[in-house]
């Protein structure tokens, strides 16, 4: 899968994998090292995630159930948590960077396919 910004047209992931079942939504990116460029994790349902465990940061891009963006966090650090988004319907989880480059910004639609 992919996820690409409609406003923009940028690509934010082109190899998207999809956390959609309880434990893997619970497992998340725990150990890995790195998130290399091109790759994120959709977490769905989600609404708020956490670092714990985590070996490197991460640029998280909240999304309602249109995908669209209702917020962003850049560079979230290891051992941190996210506030909980209750229009939030999913999440993804990209390599840091990610949302600067590709201007992600509150009200974008993304496409996810």
């Amino acid at each position: 899968m992919k996820a690409v910004n409609l406003t923009t047209q940028k690509e934010l992931a082109g190899n998207l994998t999809v956390a959609g079942t309880a434990f893997s939504r619970m497992r998340g990116l725990l150990g890995k090292t790195f998130l290399p460029a091109g790759d994120g994790l959709w977490i769905k349902p989600c609404k708020g995630v956490h670092t714990f465990g985590m070996k490197f940061p991460i640029d998280v891009v909240f999304l309602d159930k249109g995908n669209i963006v209702i917020a962003t966090i850049r560079e979230l650090s290891p051992n941190r948590l996210t506030p909980l988004f209750f229009k939030a319907s999913s999440v993804l989880e990209l390599p840091t960077s990610i949302i600067e480059a590709t201007r992600v910004a509150v009200g974008d639609r993304i496409d996810i396919v």
